[in-house]
C-alpha cells in the first residue's frame, strides 16, 4: 500500500540560493513562495516555526493548535500536517535534511535527545518563555545573516536547542539519567519500526532486554503515558493517516496494519478515538475543505 498524501521534499519549498540541506528564512517570504501548500502534506525534511505575531491554525498529525506569538512547532519527517494563517503572521522557518548534521556529529541521531524531535506531538509545540526571547532572535538574526557558513549554522542551531530545551524545565531525573533516555528513545525507536506487528509491551521489553514492568515505569515517569498506550496511539496514527486516503476501504487499512478482521480493528479505533473509521474519514472531509 502506497501513501498518496504527498511528500514534499526540500527543493520545492526552499530558496534556490540556500544550499546545503538547510534553509533559513523569515516566515513571510516563506509563506509567500509556499502559499498554496495549505492541503494535508507530509515533509522528507525537520521543520520549524517561530511564530512572533499573528493568528490562525496549523495541525501535526491530526491535532490542531491555534497560532500565538512566540509559538514555536517543530516537525520531524513523515509527519501530517495542515496549516491555515492568518495574514498577519511573521516570524522565522527553518528547515534541515535528515543528513544535516551528519559530518558534524559524532552522533547525528544526538538531536533525537531534544524533547521537541521526538515525534511525539504533545512535545512539539509550545511557547517561548520571555526571558529567552531576545537571545533567540539574536540567534535567528545571526543564522540568517550566516546561513551560507553550515558549520556556523550548526553550532547555532544546536545551542538553540539547549536554550529551548532549557527552558522547558523537563524533569532532571531525564537528563541525568542518560541510559534511562536512551532505553526510552530506542522504544519510541522500535515502536516506529515494529508497530504494526508488535503489539504487546512485553515484546518491545524483550528487545530492549529489559523487564515490561521496566519499560512501563519509565514510560510512565518520563513521558506519561504507559508503553501499552504509546504503541496504541502510533497505531492509531497510523490508521488515522491512511483514512484520510480515500481510495483506500477500511479492510484494506485493517490488513494493512495487521489486524485479523475489518470488524477487530474498527473497535480498536472506535475505543481509542471514539470514533468508527468512516466517522473519523467524514470528520476530516469537513476539517479540511
Amino acid at each position: 500500500m502506497t501513501s498518496k498524501i504527498p511528500v514534499i521534499a526540500q527543493c520545492t519549498v526552499t530558496n534556490s540560493l540556500q544550499l546545503g540541506g538547510l534553509m533559513v528564512e523569515e516566515l513571510t517570504v516563506y509563506l509567500a513562495r509556499n502559499k498554496d501548500l495549505v492541503f494535508p502534506h507530509r515533509h522528507n525534511f525537520y521543520h520549524f516555526i517561530l511564530f512572533t505575531e499573528g493568528s490562525g491554525r496549523h495541525s501535526i498529525d491530526f491535532e490542531q493548535f491555534e497560532i500565538e506569538p512566540w509559538q514555536f512547532y517543530f516537525m520531524s519527517p513523515g509527519q501530517i500536517h495542515t496549516w491555515d494563517f492568518g495574514d498577519d503572521v511573521a516570524g522565522f522557518v527553518v528547515n534541515f535534511d535528515r543528513d544535516f548534521f551528519k559530518t558534524f556529529l559524532l552522533r547525528p541521531e544526538y538531536v533525537h535527545n531534544f524533547s521537541f524531535f521526538s515525534g511525539l506531538v504533545k512535545d512539539e509545540v509550545f511557547v517561548l518563555e520571555e526571558s529567552e526571547r531576545a537571545a533567540v532572535l539574536h540567534i535567528f538574526a545571526r543564522l540568517l545573516n550566516n546561513v551560507d557558513d553550515l558549520d556556523f549554522a550548526r553550532v547555532s542551531l544546536l545551542y538553540l536547542f539547549h536554550v529551548l530545551e532549557k527552558q522547558r524545565h523537563l524533569p532532571k531525573a531525564q537528563d541525568k539519567n542518560l541510559y534511562n533516555h536512551t532505553l526510552l528513545r530506542n522504544f519510541i525507536d522500535l515502536i516506529e519500526v515494529n508497530y504494526s506487528a508488535l503489539r504487546l509491551p512485553k515484546e518491545y521489553a524483550a528487545l530492549l532486554y529489559i523487564t515490561p514492568n521496566h519499560l512501563n515505569a519509565l514510560s510512565k515517569e518520563f513521558l506519561g503515558f504507559s508503553a501499552g498506550e504509546l504503541i496504541r496511539d502510533r497505531v492509531v496514527l497510523e490508521a488515522k493517516r491512511l483514512l484520510v486516503i480515500h481510495d483506500y476501504a477500511v479492510s484494506e487499512i485493517a490488513y494493512e496494519l495487521n489486524f485479523n478482521d475489518n470488524s477487530y480493528f474498527t473497535k480498536f479505533f472506535k475505543k481509542a478515538t471514539g470514533l468508527t473509521p468512516d466517522e473519523f474519514r467524514r470528520s476530516m472531509d469537513i476539517t479540511q475543505k
